[in-house]
């Protein structure tokens, strides 16, 4: 996934969720539009370097978007939109395999509704399998450890509820974390921020439900899944921002 008419400048504030004030190089403070409502405190530091793609329109209230920040010397991308097109590139190119899957992928949907949740991707085999994968994108990272979530999420807790109900069912069901940047010795659950949702993927597992990760290449104009990354969900996560 490429980005065009890419710029680089500093992260100054985020007054809100939705937007960052940010200074081009140039020096020009422009605010920029930020597609990840998670708080990102690790990340969001004054004079971190930031990648902005530059989308002005009349129908926008701010002319950029603001897709990756840089921590140390590695690029984190945030734009929230790219897991799910990530993800489905990735399982038709066959990048992204799911264990257990015994036949060829001959049909992928996006946003399928299932009981009370709409699930990212909906995929059915030559083998008669009936896939539902859940993507999720994760941005937290603490001494190469990435994290999901990093604030407590009640549509995440309702759709891992529900793959596991859907296992039961005899579908075969997965998470699947998109980490959004490259430099990860293994991703796992960020138990204190929201211990249901361990115990929820916990139960899950028994039952069948898969969770796999993948890492991805990132640079400010792009980002490109790279390889599969172990996930332990009892690893001890040490949040960064406490």
């Amino acid at each position: 996934m490429e980005y065009a008419n890419v710029c680089l400048a500093r992260f100054l504030e985020r007054p809100n969720r939705f937007i960052a004030h940010c200074r081009l190089e140039t020096g020009e403070e422009v605010v920029a539009h930020v597609k990840n409502t998670g708080r990102g405190r690790e990340v969001f530091l004054p004079e971190a370097e930031v990648a902005l793609v530059h989308c002005p329109s009349e129908k926008r209230k701010t002319a950029y978007d603001l897709v990756a920040v840089k921590k140390g010397t590695a690029w984190i991308n945030i734009d929230s939109q790219i897991p799910n097109a990530l993800a489905a590139e990735g399982l038709l190119s066959g990048e992204i395999q799911l264990p257990g899957l015994k036949g060829t992928i001959t049909q992928l949907k996006r946003e399928v509704t299932y009981q009370h949740s709409k699930f990212d991707i909906y995929l059915e085999s030559d083998q008669n399998e009936k896939v539902f994968v859940e993507v999720k994108g994760m941005t937290l990272e603490n001494k190469k450890i990435g994290a999901f979530p990093d604030a407590p999420t009640s549509r995440g807790l309702k759709h891992v509820e529900e793959l596991t109900l859907a296992q039961k069912e005899g579908y075969q069901c997965y998470v699947l974390f998109i980490i959004q940047f490259e430099e990860v010795a293994l991703a796992t659950i960020h138990t204190e921020m929201q211990p249901v949702l361990f115990e929820a993927i916990r139960r899950g597992k028994e039952d069948g439900l898969q969770v796999l990760a993948y890492n991805c290449h990132v640079t400010p104009g792009e980002i490109r899944v790279k390889e599969k990354i172990s996930f332990q969900l009892e690893y001890p996560f040490e949040d960064p921002n406490k």
